[in-house]
């Protein structure tokens, strides 16, 4: 007994565990020298002595002991931060333990039927934060896809990105997104990076000179022709299909077809060289501009601001400018 009169740890874990009928106690290695304490005092009282299994600590990259300073300290934490629980606890389970095989990717149920004690490695696990991101990404996306949809709307409307009253947004925008999404918090980032036209930046960049001297003037002559004259528009409110039409009509108008087609349209009408399929992407930037479904806040650029920025474009001096880099001479989005 202390001298408060509460009765010391070994004594109470041993008595707490015996009268509740523990039969495996599996603990870190930090409590080996209570496991010794404990027997004793399991002996002296007559309990039945459970089976004790000892394993390695978790360690930080640098292989010292897990703590604070590397990180998230709890369970909350990490919810917080936009974690799975059935992802952190397949990554936890593979810190030290694996069924034998190549596999890395677990459900809770799996895990209940492959797991042994016997194949519990007694060397130290390092926790990788961008392991576990990864594994994180893929139990995200291997969600329903109802319940991955209404997470990302959910996420979407609680940041004040989406309004409450459109959901096919949404949907079209969780299918479009999903796969470069490993926590559901990024889902803010992805949609406003898409919802964007950094137009003035990605022409002023190195990465787009070529494409830029490909005559991307001329191809931007043809787009503006056929936003104004309400061409594109329909061939956008008509969907895939309508947008595959148009393109391809419009490729064989100023004869282009593939990457020559294909990258400044996407240039043009993204603002961005990279990016998800172009396709549903412009689609999804059209359903926005006539649905409402996004907020002021969002940073969205719509498609008629967009063509406002792409008609005072001054390729002249864009060329100039990448010529010989001098300050920018393409206006930005206001």
């Amino acid at each position: 007994m202390r001298s408060n009169g509460q009765p010391v740890y070994n004594f109470c874990v041993t008595v707490d565990d015996a009268t509740m009928r523990i039969s495996h106690v599996i603990r870190a290695e930090e409590h080996l020298p209570n496991t010794l304490r404990q027997a004793l005092i399991y002996k002296a009282l007559g309990f039945a002595m459970p089976l004790f299994a000892h394993v390695s600590l978790i360690l930080a990259p640098d292989k010292s002991k897990l703590s604070k300073r590397h990180g998230a300290t709890s369970v909350g934490q990490y919810k917080e931060m936009g974690y799975l629980p059935q992802a952190m606890v397949n990554y936890l389970a593979l810190l030290g333990w694996g069924d034998g095989t190549e596999n890395e990717f677990f459900t809770i149920d799996d895990l209940v039927e492959k797991f042994t004690i016997n194949r519990v490695n007694k060397s130290g696990a390092v926790f990788d934060a961008t392991k576990l991101k990864w594994m994180n990404g893929q139990h995200l996306r291997s969600l329903p896809s109802d319940l991955l949809i209404k997470d990302f709307e959910d996420r979407w409307r609680s940041t004040g990105i989406l309004l409450e009253s459109e959901s096919d947004f949404a949907k079209e925008a969780a299918e479009l997104l999903k796969e470069g999404i490993d926590l559901i918090t990024d889902a803010d980032a992805a949609l406003c990076k898409l919802l964007s036209y950094p137009l003035h930046d990605t022409l002023s960049s190195d990465e787009a000179k070529s494409v830029v001297e490909d005559k991307l003037s001329e191809v931007a002559s043809g787009l503006i022709s056929a936003y104004d004259s309400g061409e594109l528009g329909q061939a956008l409110a008509e969907g895939h299909d309508g947008w595959k039409k148009w393109v391809k009509s419009f490729g064989k108008t100023h004869k282009r077809k593939g990457k020559s087609l294909f990258m400044p349209l996407r240039v043009l009408l993204t603002g961005k060289l990279h990016g998800p399929a172009m396709d549903s992407t412009v689609i999804l930037v059209h359903k926005a501009s006539t649905s409402g479904a996004v907020a002021p806040q969002s940073g969205f650029v719509s498609l008629d601001e967009r063509f406002k920025i792409l008609k005072e474009v001054d390729w002249e001096s864009l060329q100039k400018q990448q010529e010989s880099p001098v300050e920018s001479a393409v206006p930005a989005a206001s």
